[in-house]
């Protein structure tokens, strides 16, 4: 009998990094107006009223808020920004009883400085920063 312990192969072990093909689309269903859909979600607002939103998870909590990125980029920081940064992670789930990961942060505050630049110019902060004016 051989002591050799057989390991599973490489394609056992990792699972693969690019998306599956989408499953073929069912055949659209045919409705007469958009108001007789069967699901207030798919169904248009008619009228002056506002789109029907789906429903949040029970428990009043929202869902996570995470979303699968497709690019990524390495962002060195000091010790004293990473400090601040797991601060307000800690700060938004203890006082906002919202679990964000500190990259999650990091893309709301690029999102919120690249807003700002788009509509103030060279009145934003971002600018303002980076010229250190």
């Amino acid at each position: 009998m051989s002591r050799r312990v057989n390991l599973p192969g490489a394609d056992e072990l990792f699972r693969p990094t690019k998306p599956m093909p989408p499953a073929p689309a069912p055949p659209p269903v045919a409705a007469e107006s958009p108001s007789e859909s069967p699901d207030p979600v798919l169904a248009e607002p008619t009228g002056g009223s506002a789109p029907v939103e789906p429903a949040r998870p029970r428990g009043g909590r929202s869902g996570s808020g995470r979303v699968r990125h497709e690019e990524k980029i390495t962002v060195y920081v000091s010790t004293d920004e990473l400090l601040a940064l797991e601060q307000a992670r800690l700060r938004l789930r203890a006082e906002h009883d919202l679990a964000a990961d500190r990259g999650r942060i990091v893309r709301a505050a690029v999102s919120m400085a690249l807003e700002e630049l788009a509509h103030k110019g060279a009145d934003s902060d971002l600018l303002r920063r980076l010229t250190g004016s």
